[in-house]
């Protein structure tokens, strides 16, 4: 009998690869422990968002609000109202789409201190449109007074936590949950709320990077190097406020810039990038490696990623054709 992952919990780990397991939920249960005021929220999804964690470490702050995530997002801003620091969690594509009118009038408008966590960011199951948040960062962009943030690891979700719970402000995060890759532990990385970080210089090419597509891209540049290819890699964990400084220094030179992104071109990493480089004056070699703006398809996440450009192996060939 072949053995079956469930295209809802498939890891994008690569295989053999080191991962901690459900490094969000951990984080918030041990920095929970400290500080009494901080609560979990889950819409029928506690498994599935690793808000399972804190529930079993702290059953009397754990409330569940059932498939309601307008209820969700409310409740959380109402706890916020009276001095509680929510982190109230859901699918991504229930807390953009489905819900989005809670998040920006009943938190993001008063700029109250919630933190939205979105499993399943861009393309991270296979179960096709319904769940696949391929355009999360394009719809919440715009929201005014909204920090977010997209992860590379499980180094930077555990120390993302604690600093979202200290912002004075709303946030969210993209979440990565189950076995994640624990990938920047060898780079001397710290996670700093709205600033970039470069994981490794290189002459030829600079990769723009964030989410997963920071791990992808650490190792195209590794893989590169055979070809005598000296590839930068500059992690963008916070989306909104953009570092602009740091990507200006990064794109001021004559080096191929590309940005990785798991979202759609449309709205995301690539064109905040763009802009800030078009507005700059900055007349870099710019390209974007990101997904297509198209309702993707559903299936296993390796032949996925593969087919739309997400994989190591599609952004390699992606860096040596420009190079060509």
């Amino acid at each position: 009998m072949t053995a079956r992952t469930s295209a809802m919990i498939a890891s994008f780990a690569d295989p053999d690869q080191r991962t901690t397991q459900a490094p969000f939920g951990h984080a918030l249960a041990a920095l929970a422990q400290e500080r009494p005021e901080i609560v979990g929220l889950s819409a029928d999804l506690t498994k599935y968002t690793d808000m399972h964690v804190f529930r079993e470490a702290h059953p009397d702050r754990f409330f569940q609000m059932g498939m309601s995530e307008q209820v969700l997002l409310g409740a959380a801003a109402g706890m916020a109202e009276v001095g509680l620091v929510p982190f109230a969690t859901t699918y991504a594509v229930f807390a953009s789409r489905r819900a989005y009118d809670f998040l920006c009038l009943d938190i993001a408008e008063p700029g109250l201190n919630v933190t939205v966590v979105g499993g399943l960011p861009g393309l991270t199951t296979g179960y096709g449109p319904s769940h696949q948040a391929t355009e999360d960062l394009a719809i919440l962009r715009g929201c005014p007074n909204l920090t977010i943030v997209d992860p590379c690891d499980s180094v930077d979700l555990e120390q993302a936590v604690p600093a979202l719970a200290d912002h004075d402000g709303p946030t969210y995060l993209r979440l990565l949950r189950g076995a994640v890759p624990t990938v920047l532990d060898e780079y001397d990385y710290r996670f700093e709320l709205g600033r970039a970080a470069e994981l490794r210089g290189g002459r030829d090419v600079v990769l723009i990077s964030t989410g997963l597509m920071t791990m992808r891209a650490l190792q195209a540049a590794a893989r590169l190097e055979a070809d005598h290819v000296d590839v930068a890699v500059l992690h963008v964990p916070t989306i909104k406020p953009l570092d602009q400084d740091a990507i200006l220094a990064a794109a001021g030179t004559d080096r191929l810039v590309l940005t990785c992104e798991n979202h759609t071109v449309i709205g995301g990493l690539g064109e905040a990038v763009g802009s800030t480089l078009a507005l700059a004056g900055v007349a870099a070699r710019f390209g974007q490696v990101a997904l297509p703006d198209q309702f993707l398809a559903a299936g296993a996440l390796p032949t996925l990623h593969e087919r739309y450009g997400l994989s190591t192996d599609a952004l390699v060939a992606r860096i040596r054709a420009e190079l060509a």
